[in-house]
């Protein structure tokens, strides 16, 4: 997860607490190359119906947010690399104020969906599957005619191969006996479930076998047979099989689908080999450390492997002035506190806010040091916010 990563996770906390007073919050999700000038005419559609609303401050809020996203697209000469997601609407918690508020994020994968959604709450979900799903998953759906082949990478599919089997096509039974017909079609099967194989195993060396592991899905038994056949190579790990109505593209994100827990639990088992190797070296005053100062300095002397941050932690290092006495000062502060008063006896004025913990991300990135990011929801990852503060490092030597 990259620094940007990361400011999207703070953005989507944010995002995540505001409520609208009606359905008024509007969430759009701009895919890679797609012109925005289609979306700048769908969204004109929408503020044209959005007259029907009946509730004229919600009518109001919903047409004012249109027109400002509206104005905000006009911005973009093309949508940028990997799509666009824009929410907009009114954040007032205040019922007699109004306060329309865009924020924009240009996710790290490139989004293959295209959403209007006009709610209550801000549509983060798919935003929030691309920081979830940081792997890279090979998947294919299959059945004993045709198979797609393709790489999960965020939110992001990329079909890789498309393979027809050609049993039934090239072999004829007249003027064959039985036996000789069944053995040519179990010979153009297994040519098929051959080639596949061979196309996964290619995709996979030319990812130098980083890819997390195969999902396998699609009607009926042939995924079943494919697994039985031993072809592939031993170091693809099988994670799951599913049952898919379809073998093309429109297969693959059904099994995304389907397998969502699979991919959280993959997600959550990293998270606790990781939590645990940390938790081994410290209990054996061994490679790990925790706290912003000791990790900053392990950082900036190279000596981490991994940086590790919860994706709850708030810390910041907030600069004051004294007013009495003009110095200035710096502190580590959490949840947003402030302090008011201090030994030096006068007011203190807050003069800059920084975030702590994107300084040391910022670190490990320029160190090409790995950032692991854990989540405060898990036992694991509530042990490491409590425990050590939210941030350490497993080291590579002392």
């Amino acid at each position: 997860m990259s620094t940007s990563n990361y400011s999207i996770m703070r953005e989507i906390k944010r995002l995540r607490s505001v409520r609208g007073y009606g359905t008024e919050l509007i969430s759009i999700y701009v895919p890679s190359g797609f012109q925005i000038s289609d979306e700048v005419s769908k969204l004109r559609e929408e503020h044209s119906q959005s007259s029907n609303i009946k509730s004229k401050s919600t009518r109001t809020n919903v047409q004012s947010a249109i027109e400002k996203i509206i104005q905000y697209l006009r911005l973009f000469k093309q949508t940028p690399k990997n799509g666009l997601v824009v929410f907009c609407g009114n954040i007032s918690d205040n019922p007699s104020k109004t306060d329309i508020e865009l924020f924009s994020i240009e996710p790290p994968t490139p989004l293959n969906i295209n959403i209007y959604r006009c709610d209550s709450t801000f549509m983060l979900e798919p935003l929030e599957m691309v920081l979830e799903n940081r792997e890279t998953y090979c998947m294919v759906v299959m059945d004993g005619r045709e198979a797609t082949i393709g790489l999960l990478k965020g939110a992001h599919i990329q079909v890789m191969r498309r393979l027809n089997s050609t049993a039934h096509a090239k072999v004829r039974k007249g003027g064959q006996s039985a036996r000789r017909y069944e053995r040519a079609i179990e010979e153009s099967i297994g040519d098929y479930i051959k080639r596949i194989s061979e196309s996964i195993n290619e995709i996979f060396m030319q990812n130098s076998f980083k890819i997390k592991g195969l999902i396998v899905g699609g009607p009926g038994p042939a995924k079943e047979g494919f697994l039985k056949g031993n072809t592939l190579n031993y170091q693809i790990k099988i994670l799951g099989t599913y049952d898919t109505g379809y073998t093309d593209e429109y297969g693959l994100h059904e099994m995304v689908e389907k397998a969502a827990d699979l991919l959280k639990e993959e997600a959550a088992s990293k998270e606790r080999k990781i939590i645990d190797r940390f938790i081994r070296e410290r209990v054996r005053g061994g490679l790990a450390v925790y706290g912003y100062e000791n990790t900053k300095k392990v950082l900036e002397n190279k000596q981490a492997e991994t940086l590790i941050v919860s994706d709850l932690i708030e810390l910041q290092r907030v600069k004051y002035r004294c007013a009495s006495e003009e110095i200035e000062f710096e502190k580590l502060e959490s949840n947003g506190e402030r302090q008011t008063k201090h030994e030096c006896g006068g007011n203190l004025t807050v003069v800059s806010v920084t975030d702590a913990a994107e300084e040391l991300i910022d670190l490990a990135e320029n160190a090409g040091i790995e950032i692991a990011f854990v989540s405060g929801d898990s036992s694991y990852g509530k042990e490491f916010l409590m425990g050590f503060k939210g941030i350490g490092a497993i080291l590579r030597y002392k």
